[in-house]
């Protein structure tokens, strides 16, 4: 199993989401988060003083995938994040040790399976 955590620009979410959901692949947790990253501040002013913006308003995905999935997960991230400017965002991808299902204690692989009732 692998997490794929993506940084991306707001715009990006909803077409990634509907492609990936498209893919088989609709498990996700979603974050409104900041950060700062290679690009410069965003030139504003403040009562007056200009100064930088460093941190930057992102999108965070966080999807637990079989690694089977690791690859159409990022190919689909990357075409639709991508703009070609700086501040596109930042995709990690991390092996994960152990899944737990919280309600019924299953453990590994089948927590990613979908319901018997969902399917």
């Amino acid at each position: 199993m692998k997490k794929v955590e993506a940084f991306i620009r707001h715009e990006a979410f909803e077409p990634i989401r509907d492609r990936l959901a498209s893919l088989g692949l609709p498990s996700m947790s979603v974050s409104e988060v900041k950060g700062s990253g290679r690009q410069a501040g965003a030139p504003d002013s403040y009562r007056g003083r200009r100064a930088g913006i460093f941190l930057r308003p992102k999108i965070k995905l966080e999807i637990v995938l079989d690694d089977r999935d690791v690859d159409k997960a990022v190919d689909a991230i990357l075409e639709l994040a991508q703009t070609g400017h700086p501040g596109d965002g930042k995709i990690f991808v991390l092996a994960v040790e152990e899944s737990i299902r919280v309600r019924t204690g299953e453990r590994g692989d089948v927590v990613l399976e979908a319901h018997p009732e969902d399917a």
